[in-house]
């Protein structure tokens, strides 16, 4: 038996986990912030829903990624501190985001969150961080989901150019 065939978690984290690990977690901690500050400029309950759920979703991550990483005696990423509630009325109107903006950067990170936890699925050797990864792009597809259907439903989907074939005329 080899060093790679036993209980997973014995297993040693090899550097491309330990970067994606490090790395997942310092993205986090900035999105988690912007995520506070857009929280703030949204009007609509229903996209502030989604916001919200976005953050907790990215500290539940966060704390999974820590733990790896304090067992494996890795020091963990700077955090910015939390961001305070603000009303939106008291943010000035050329100073606020809109919902569609809103929701439009999170639909941006989600999908980059995809690609990212593909990536990170792709390059482990350890199967317990693989799967982690692979509930964590479940998660993201499913929370992606949902705010397409808002943004269909809001009419803030910006689709590209639709190719429709033309008529047959004969």
């Amino acid at each position: 038996m080899g060093i790679m065939s036993r209980n997973p978690k014995d297993e040693p984290l090899h550097y491309g986990e330990i970067f994606t690990i490090w790395s997942n977690i310092l993205t986090n901690n900035g999105m988690i912030a912007m995520y506070q500050t857009l929280y703030n400029h949204t009007g609509d309950r229903d996209l502030a829903k989604l916001v919200e759920e976005s953050i907790t979703g990215m500290e539940e991550e966060n704390k999974q990624l820590k733990e790896i990483l304090k067992v494996n005696g890795i020091g963990l990423p700077p955090a910015p501190p939390e961001r305070p509630n603000a009303r939106l009325e008291d943010i000035p109107v050329g100073a606020r985001y809109n919902d569609p903006e809103i929701s439009a950067i999170i639909s941006g990170n989600l999908a980059a969150g995809l690609v990212a936890c593909s990536t990170a699925m792709g390059m482990c050797t350890r199967e317990d961080i693989a799967m982690m990864y692979g509930q964590m792009h479940m998660s993201k597809a499913q929370l992606g989901a949902r705010l397409l259907r808002l943004n269909k439903n809001k009419g803030w989907l910006v689709p590209p150019p639709l190719h429709v074939a033309p008529h047959d005329e004969r």
